[in-house]
């Protein structure tokens, strides 16, 4: 009876242990990938080589040199976002400036960590190449815009409603808005593609971006941190439910284009392991047509347009005058 007793003692301490380990390990990852926090855990992955060299897509030297506007929207929830402006060229060549049928403009969406001033090289050859006006918002709980959680591109797409409307408002009748994510940024503009988005917005251009977040932090959690996804996927994603209002598997793009009525680009490069290259084959077959794919050979996590960007520029021209013009 005393050793079913010391027995009944010890599995009692065990279970307490695992029942405390797990709680601290939750509440470890929901502040590293779900709350606004410096995100250092990303300096030990050997995919993002964006981080570790210089890109001229994600510089924001020449953006800050046009010295652009500030802009500020207040987000269904009361979280104040914030985002650069840059009106449209008033004359260059091309199709850029006033010559134009219609006005038109990008919304560009960063990825995570990043903030909206870092997208200045796209912002660059929208302005300078296609003569669009540009918005660059901070996604919320990054950059300017308030917030304490990260959406992973959920939240953010209905923040994306706002920018819209208030392009819409700044730009006057008769825009043609295209939204061009990158990593993060591609996972808010497909999840925003699913749904009734203004007859302005006409074509979506995603790149590298996610499944879902629950496959991507699970793919993390054996890459970053060598742990499998259960259960401390799950048990993060519960808290993030009740904390920030929405759970990894809901926030699904692959669900978003099943849903899609824009015609959408996909691009990837065919070295990204940081967001499996395989992904992007799942969201392309899953999004109705009119659709494209883009693969950029060689190129890693987010690095599509500094690789080869003849050939990234070529196709999003050709994509963005196919639906706007």
């Amino acid at each position: 009876m005393k050793s079913l007793c010391i027995l009944g003692l010890v599995l009692g301490i065990l279970a307490l242990a695992i029942i405390l380990v797990l709680a601290a390990g939750t509440v470890y990852f929901f502040h590293q990938a779900v709350q606004r926090s410096p995100k250092a855990f990303l300096d030990a992955s050997e995919d993002l080589a964006v981080k570790r060299q210089p890109s001229q897509a994600f510089s924001d030297q020449w953006l800050m040199a046009q010295r652009p506007e500030e802009a500020w929207i207040e987000a269904r929830d009361g979280i104040r976002l914030h985002a650069w402006y840059l009106p449209a060229p008033r004359s260059s060549s091309g199709q850029a400036g006033a010559g134009q049928a219609r006005p038109k403009a990008v919304i560009l969406a960063h990825g995570y960590s990043s903030e909206g001033r870092y997208m200045g090289g796209f912002a660059r050859f929208y302005s300078e190449v296609l003569g669009y006006a540009v918005l660059l918002p901070d996604a919320r709980a990054h950059g300017q815009s308030g917030g304490r959680y990260i959406g992973f591109g959920w939240l953010e797409r209905l923040d994306y409603l706002g920018w819209i409307s208030w392009l819409e408002k700044r730009t006057g009748p008769g825009l043609g808005i295209v939204l061009h994510g990158v990593s993060m940024g591609g996972a808010t503009v497909m999840m925003a593609a699913g749904e009734a988005l203004p007859p302005s917005v006409k074509a979506v251009v995603e790149d590298c971006g996610y499944t879902s977040v629950e496959e991507e932090l699970s793919w993390q959690m054996g890459r970053l941190y060598h742990l499998p996804a259960w259960p401390l996927v799950p048990l993060t994603s519960a808290l993030t439910k009740v904390l920030a209002g929405y759970s990894f598997r809901e926030a699904s793009a692959l669900d978003q284009v099943r849903k899609a009525k824009l015609p959408i680009l996909f691009i990837h490069g065919e070295a990204d392991e940081f967001v499996p290259f395989s992904m992007q084959f799942r969201l392309y077959e899953a999004c109705p047509d009119p659709k494209e794919i883009l693969v950029i050979p060689g190129a890693g996590h987010g690095l599509a347009y500094d690789t080869d960007p003849e050939a990234y520029e070529a196709r999003v021209r050709l994509f963005a005058e196919k639906y706007l013009n």
